[in-house]
């Protein structure tokens, strides 16, 4: 247990610098939009209903975001450059940031543990299984580029 606690302490404050720092550089990056020529199309009354409503209700969603792949640095620069407050913004990062570092030391420790006493006792099926997982994830981004590529008109071809 005292590694999970560890693990999970690690992990909560490397989270808390990641999304933080996330948030900041949305919030910077916000200022200088609202400086920049885009000034005027940011200022308009249906962005400053979305700002007004992620303002409000962006906190849940910036809390949950934590339990996503690949959603959560979105939601925390967007909290940032939409300028959420901090008295809203600091308790969703906390708690969010709090349940992610427990499904990740729980359940990254317990796939490590697996794998470690696959590989030591069954060296074999510990390297096929990971190469299976290799081939597995190659062929989905493989898959993925072939479905962007075949969806992307072909200039050369419109031009005949």
């Amino acid at each position: 247990m005292d590694k999970i606690a560890l693990t999970a302490g690690a992990l909560y404050v490397i989270v808390l610098l990641r999304a933080g720092g996330t948030f900041a550089v949305g919030w910077l990056a916000g200022a200088g939009a609202r400086r920049s020529r885009f000034a005027g199309r940011i200022s308009s009354a249906k962005f400053a209903r979305a700002e007004r409503a992620i303002q409000r209700w962006g906190a849940p969603v910036v809390a949950v975001s934590f339990l996503t792949v690949g959603f959560q640095t979105a939601a925390n620069f967007l909290a940032g450059s939409m300028r959420m407050p901090l008295p809203r913004y600091l308790p969703a990062l906390f708690v969010g940031g709090a349940a992610w570092a427990l499904v990740y030391a729980t359940a990254g420790l317990g796939a490590l543990e697996v794998l470690g006493r696959l590989f030591a006792e069954q060296t074999a099926l510990g390297v096929s299984a990971v190469a299976a997982l290799l081939l597995a994830v190659c062929g989905v981004v493989l898959y993925r580029r072939r479905k962007a590529a075949a969806s992307t008109p072909d200039p050369v071809a419109e031009e005949s």
